[in-house]
């Protein structure tokens, strides 16, 4: 038996290095055919030892496992989103904060913007985990099953790697691979796939996993995230990828000032179509690990990266019918319907018109012919107006006066760009919205409960708002369409599930305007609970961190709102999480209250992320620059000296780690 262990494992090693020189260096070493008789003849050993099974073995990449339902599963760390940039001038006012804030010199690597799917795939002791889709960035769905077919994604690494880390990258469909594909289909005669991005998008969630491997799908890695990494760059990262055994494409260039990064941009620019993937833009990226701890991360991305999107395609097409759509909030936006037009891979029938203004500023006109383009390449926009073939008897667009769902009047504040619908409790639109916004993933995340099941049930006048979801029974749920018994109980014990949601998220989910994700934390923190947040007045408000006028007077009118009041009531009496609870309160003092820290530099003891965490856990504010305000900077080794400099210039004192630690003892 020993010796048909070493067999197996043998195998499995020499044709994890085929696959490493065919798919990563593109040098192949034996035929095809050579390679097929080593796997037929590994998959032989293994059917006959089942008690050698590993399911990181190469035999297991022709797929076979089906997954009815893809587990939602955390990241373990969050895949933030890229800012854009479409200029030379937004890449230069990107580069001056990057220098305000980092000192030294700065340099950059550049790389194409891959246009596939996100993935992040965890390895641990060399082998793949686990492989989840971007989700929203802090929870997505595990598609492991399918990922291990994709030739480009290695199930055990090779050389000097870390225990645990997550590697993050595109799934993309070759364009040779996709014409051969869509070649196929017509032969068959089936619809052909509209491009490669939403097509390699689909294929993470296809059921049956042999169906994922027959499609010639690659993995193209960028990043490298984790604890104890040994990595100073990311472009030593990129390298460490490549020496492990994954596919990362040496298009990826260091470079030492901006003018190089635009010289890579317009380079590829040109360049682009030549490549066998499709790219649509660059991406820009501090080099130095140490610099990009320092600029840390927005709400939504890194500071350290921007993403150059490449000029967008357009078309133009004939404009029919301008209508009007009511968000949850009430918001009116204007709607333009075209004859359909094929942009950038997929056909194009409606974009939106935004508000009033614009429709005034470009002058648009039903039976206007006009210039369409897709906005960072996703969401179609009117750009222009082909005046030449506009017809004699045009007249101009008067904005409907009346909400086009239940007739009443709209109003417009002062400062505002859109309209409004002010029936904020009868209006359908705003009714079913905000309920869809209340059970959405990144609020309640209520199972087995999808935005068309919900506008039925307000249809059937079942519920009328978020809190009547709770007296939901199987019984009145079960005669809807489309909806078995086991669909009814699903739905209603997700809604049971979710009152165990924390507060932030509920608070989230209530939908007040102005209050997104971030807001949501603020405020869950500063007060606590939702009886605190109800009697907050508006100077009391203001006072939070980041918390402007705007939206401490969308707070208070919110809660002013007797209906919105006798909602929060019900949801108390059915359980919901309406306060932070002990669990989330251990370790958390107000010990900082008040006090602002700037943290630079490396840590011993602590990551700079645990440092930062104990200062807001216990009250403080973290800023990323000195100011006045500052009231200490929290210096480890490696600071630069211009934030030194400026410390003491402003009298400002300077902790060490050790000496940060002791006081907060």
């Amino acid at each position: 038996m020993k010796e048909i262990k070493q067999k197996i494992e043998a195998l499995r090693e020499e044709l994890r290095q085929h696959n490493y020189n065919y798919y990563i260096l593109d040098e192949a070493t034996i035929s095809d055919y050579e390679f097929d008789i080593k796997l037929k003849e590994l998959q032989a050993l293994e059917d006959a030892h089942l008690e050698f099974f590993d399911a990181n073995s190469p035999s297991q990449r022709v797929g076979g496992a089906v997954t009815k339902n893809f587990k939602t599963t955390v990241h373990d760390l969050r895949m933030y989103s890229l800012d854009n940039s479409y200029s030379k001038e937004d890449l230069l006012d990107w580069e001056t904060r990057v220098k305000k804030m980092v000192d030294g010199d700065v340099s950059y690597t550049c790389e194409l913007k891959y246009d596939g799917a996100s993935i992040s795939l965890t390895y641990e002791n060399g082998k793949l985990l686990r492989a989840v889709t971007r989700g929203d960035g802090v929870q997505g769905d595990e598609v492991t099953a399918n990922i291990k077919t994709i030739n480009t994604v290695p199930l055990q690494l090779k050389g000097d790697f870390p225990k645990r880390f997550d590697i993050r990258g595109e799934i993309v469909l070759p364009i040779e691979g996709f014409l051969k594909m869509n070649e196929a289909r017509i032969e068959n005669e089936e619809e052909p796939y509209k491009n490669p991005r939403n097509t390699a998008s689909g294929s993470l969630k296809l059921q049956d996993s042999a169906e994922v491997a027959k499609r010639p799908l690659e993995c193209l890695l960028y990043s490298i995230v984790g604890n104890n990494l040994n990595i100073e760059s990311q472009f030593d990262g990129l390298e460490k990828a490549r020496a492990w055994g994954f596919k990362v494409p040496q298009e990826a260039k260091l470079v030492h000032s901006i003018d190089e990064v635009l010289e890579y941009i317009n380079y590829w620019d040109e360049h682009r179509f030549n490549l066998p993937f499709e790219i649509d833009g660059v991406v820009v990226k501090v080099n130095n690990l140490h610099q990009q701890d320092e600029l840390g991360f927005t709400s939504k991305a890194p500071r350290w990266a921007m993403a150059y999107k490449f000029k967008a395609e357009q078309v133009s097409t004939r404009l029919n019918e301008i209508t009007y759509q009511v968000g949850r909030t009430g918001a009116i936006t204007p709607v333009a319907n075209l004859e359909p037009v094929q942009l950038a891979g997929t056909i194009v029938k409606r974009a939106s018109l935004h508000n009033a203004d614009q429709i005034e500023k470009l002058d648009i006109r039903e039976g206007d012919e006009v210039f369409v383009e897709k906005g960072g390449e996703i969401i179609p926009k009117i750009i222009a107006v082909d005046l030449t073939k506009r017809p004699v008897d045009s007249v101009p667009t008067q904005y409907t006066t009346h909400c086009p769902e239940c007739n009443t009047e709209l109003v417009r504040l002062e400062g505002e760009a859109k309209h409004y619908c002010p029936n904020y409790m009868a209006c359908p639109p705003q009714v079913i919205g905000r309920i869809q916004h209340y059970i959405s993933r990144k609020a309640m995340d209520i199972d087995g409960l999808g935005g068309e099941t919900v506008a039925l049930l307000v249809k059937e006048g079942l519920i009328n708002n978020y809190s009547d979801l709770y007296e939901l029974t199987v019984e009145q749920v079960i005669p809807l369409e489309r909806m078995a018994e086991k669909s009814a109980v699903n739905l209603v014990n997700g809604i049971e599930a979710s009152k165990k949601i924390q507060f932030e998220r509920v608070l989230f989910a209530l939908g007040i305007r102005y209050v997104g994700e971030t807001v949501a934390k603020k405020l869950a923190k500063h007060y606590k609970s939702i009886d605190a947040l109800m009697f907050a007045s508006l100077l009391d408000l203001v006072t939070v961190d980041e918390i402007g006028e705007r939206i401490a007077q969308s707070v208070v009118e919110f809660f002013n709102s007797e209906e919105n009041k006798q909602i929060i009531e019900r949801l108390k009496s059915f359980g919901v999480q309406l306060e932070i609870s002990a669990e989330q309160l251990v370790g958390q003092t107000d010990k900082l209250k008040g006090q602002t820290f700037v943290v630079s530099g490396v840590f011993e003891t602590i990551s700079r992320n645990e440092l930062k965490k104990l200062i807001e856990d216990n009250g403080g504010k973290v800023s990323s620059s000195i100011s006045s305000k500052t009231t200490y900077l929290v210096a480890g080794e490696k600071m630069g000296p211009s934030k030194r400099t400026k410390a003491e210039k402003l009298n400002i004192p300077i902790l060490t780690e050790a000496a940060f630690l002791d006081n907060l003892k």
